[in-house]
C-alpha cells in the first residue's frame, strides 16, 4: 500500500449563475473563464429547477464544432434533434454523448410543461487529429449505465470509463476515447466513506451538488468545484447529511484551445474557417 498517492484539493471554483440557450437558467461549475477549465474538460453546466420558466425555452438550433458534449439527465425529459436527421429523447438517469467533430446543428428542447428538470452538460475537448471527424452519437438509458453499490456507504453511477471497487471492475458502455474520460455520479450516504482509484496522470475534479464531502483534509461545500492534485487514489468522506458529487477525470491534451462560442479549435484561422463553413451552410 506504500505506493498510494492520495489526491488533494489544488484549486476551488464556485459555480456561477448564468443563462444559455433561449434563456435557460443554469449554473456554470467549470469554464466560467478560460482560467477556470481543466484540460481536457472545457465546461460543465448544471441545470436544476422546478420552475418551468427557468427551462421551457430550451436550447433551439445551434452549431458545434471541435469537441464533445455529454448530457446527463438526473430528472426530466429532453428531445434532441439535428440537421443530419438524428432524433432521440433523453430521460431521467440517461446520457447522450455527442461528438460534434467537424460540425452539427442541433436543438435540445424540454418535453415537459412542469415538474423538475435537473442535470449536467459537460464539454470535453477533442484532440487536433479528431476535431474534423464526422459527428456521431452514443445514447444510453439509466438501466444501461453501471450502478455500483457501496453498501452502507452509498452508490456510484458510472457514466464513462472504468472503476475497480472491492476487487470488481465496472465499465461504462461509452466507447473509449483518446482523452480517457472517467465520469461518475458519486452519492455518499451520511458518514459514507470510500476510496476511488484514479490512474495517475489523469487530471481530475469534483463538483459537489448535494451535502458536504471531505476530500482528504478539505471540506468541499455545495456548488464548489475542486480541481485535484495528481495521484492514484481519491479518499472521500461525507458528513452527517451525506453528499453527492460529479467526478470528472481525463488525460490532458496539452494543445492550444481557441474558443469562439460553440466552436473550439486550436488556432484563430480554424475558428474563422468554422464560422465561414457554418455561414455557408456546410454543417454538417
Amino acid at each position: 500500500m506504500s505506493n498510494l498517492q492520495y489526491r488533494t484539493v489544488e484549486q476551488i471554483f464556485h459555480a456561477q449563475a448564468t443563462e444559455d440557450g433561449a434563456g435557460v437558467s443554469l449554473k456554470r461549475a467549470l469554464g466560467q473563464t478560460n482560467d477556470q477549465r481543466m484540460d481536457p474538460y472545457l465546461m460543465m453546466d448544471v441545470f436544476f429547477s422546478d420552475n418551468p420558466e427557468d427551462y421551457l425555452a430550451g436550447f433551439p438550433d445551434h452549431p458545434h464544432r471541435g469537441f464533445e458534449t455529454i448530457t446527463y439527465m438526473l430528472e426530466g425529459n429532453m428531445l434532441h434533434e439535428d440537421n443530419a436527421g438524428h432524433r432521440g429523447e433523453l430521460k431521467t438517469g440517461g446520457i447522450q454523448w455527442m461528438t460534434a467533430g467537424k460540425g452539427i446543428i442541433h436543438s435540445e428542447m424540454p418535453q415537459q410543461l412542469d415538474g423538475q428538470m435537473r442535470g449536467f452538460q459537460i464539454w470535453l475537448n477533442l484532440p487536433k487529429v479528431e476535431k474534423m471527424k464526422p459527428a456521431s452519437y452514443q445514447n444510453f438509458t439509466a438501466e444501461e449505465l453501471p450502478n455500483i453499490s457501496l453498501l452502507e456507504n452509498g452508490q456510484i453511477v458510472l457514466i464513462a470509463g472504468s472503476l475497480t471497487m472491492d476487487g470488481e471492475t465496472y465499465s461504462s458502455p461509452v466507447q473509449a476515447h483518446v482523452t480517457q474520460p472517467l465520469i461518475a455520479d458519486i452519492d455518499l450516504s451520511p458518514h459514507g466513506e470510500i476510496h476511488i482509484p484514479i490512474p495517475a496522470g489523469l487530471n481530475a475534479l469534483l463538483f459537489l451538488f448535494e451535502g458536504e464531502i471531505e476530500v482528504d483534509d478539505h471540506t468541499l461545500q455545495f456548488d464548489q468545484t475542486a480541481v485535484l492534485t495528481d495521484g492514484n487514489m481519491l479518499h472521500l468522506k461525507a458528513d452527517v447529511l451525506g453528499g453527492r458529487a460529479m467526478l470528472l477525470a481525463g488525460k490532458p491534451l496539452n494543445e492550444p484551445v481557441v474558443q469562439y462560442g460553440p466552436f473550439v479549435m486550436n488556432t484563430i484561422e480554424e475558428i474563422q474557417q468554422a464560422i465561414h463553413d457554418y455561414n455557408s451552410g456546410q454543417f454538417p
